[in-house]
Parts: structure tokens; C-alpha cells; sequence
């Protein structure tokens, strides 16, 4: 807490805006883009994970994956097809008819994940994904999203989990919204 983790996700995350400098993105400066310029870049480029999940109570978990898709005016047929394929890549097909109170914690942060990568983002915000989860669904999340770095999506895990932290390949350790040691291994 009180670290600035936040305040990071948020810049990372086009969700607020530098109070100076400049940040790349994929070599492009988003700094001066417009505020819809950069909606469209965080809806096409940018998935977010959560602790708490932030799935939408009424809707399905079929419908919760959708929705992004939803959004960016992709074609019914597409859309179906992707959440089809994202629930079977999460273990989910079975759930897809379910809404959040009728799954687990580590079926909800599945969901979630689901959500995040369905537009095939290029970049994956994950603040404290494992939080709220038993050590084996937590175990599980993690997996999931080594197996998407390692299918090229760039990951970026905030966390106070030491364990999850020493998996990384580089690790950043924030004190009062500095940078105080930036670690990376081969």
C-alpha cells in the first residue's frame, strides 16, 4: 500500500496521464494522443486483471468474456467463436452459462483472464491476480499467465506475493511511487 503500484497500472494502462515525461508504447509515443485515441489503443493493445475480478454479476461467464468484443463492434459470429475458444483454454467450457456467484474464485479469475485476453491484447496489466485465491487456484492463475507471456503477450504482475514476484524475469520494487531496485535475470 502507498506504494504507487496504482498510480503505475494506471499510466501502463491509459487509464491516466503522466504529470510529465513521456511513455512509449510498442514505440509510440501515448502521451499526446486524445483521450479516444487512447481508448481505442487500450481496448485494441491492453488487458486488465484484477483482484477482485470485476466481472459483471448478471451476466454469464460466456457474456462477461463478450463483452470487450461487445464493445469493439466485432461480428456476432467472431465473437462466439472466441469466447468458445477462450472458455476451453481455461478449463471453463462447462461454465459458460454460469454468472460470477456460481463459481469459484479461481473459476471467476479465469473468467477474468478470459475477458482480458480475448481481444488478444499485446500487453497484460495484472494487479494482485492471485490475491484472493487458495494456494491452488492461485497456482493455477499463475500458470495461465506464464503460458500467455510465453505465447508473446508482454505481462505485467503487480503483487506483495514474494513467491509470485521471484518468478519473474524482471522485478521492480516500489517505495513511496519510486523505483528502488530494478532486478532482471536471464
Amino acid at each position: 500500500s502507498g506504494s504507487g503500484k496504482s498510480t503505475l497500472l494506471n499510466l501502463l494502462g491509459l487509464l491516466d496521464r503522466p504529470s510529465a515525461g513521456r511513455y512509449l508504447l510498442d514505440g509510440r509515443d501515448v502521451t499526446t494522443l486524445s483521450d479516444r485515441q487512447q481508448a481505442h489503443l487500450r481496448r485494441e493493445r491492453i488487458g486488465f486483471v484484477f483482484q477482485f475480478f470485476h466481472l459483471v454479476p448478471r451476466l454469464t461467464a460466456a457474456q462477461n468474456i463478450e463483452l470487450p468484443m461487445m464493445l469493439a463492434g466485432l461480428p456476432v459470429d467472431e465473437r462466439q467463436q472466441r469466447v468458445r475458444q477462450a472458455l476451453a483454454g481455461m478449463g471453463l467450457g462447462d461454465r459458460a452459462g454460469h454468472r460470477p456467484d456460481q463459481l469459484s474464485g479461481g473459476q471467476r479469475q479465469r473468467v477474468a483472464i478470459a475477458r482480458a485476453t480475448v481481444m488478444q491484447p499485446g500487453l497484460l496489466l495484472a494487479d494482485e491476480p492471485t490475491g484472493n485465491l487458495d494456494r491452488a487456484s492461485g497456482k493455477d492463475v499463475v500458470e495461465i499467465l506464464e503460458s500467455l507471456q510465453r505465447r508473446g503477450i508482454t505481462l505485467i504482475v503487480v503483487t506483495h506475493d514474494p513467491e509470485l514476484g521471484e518468478r519473474a524475469r524482471r522485478r521492480l520494487h516500489m517505495i513511496d511511487g519510486a523505483i528502488v531496485d530494478d532486478t532482471a535475470r536471464p
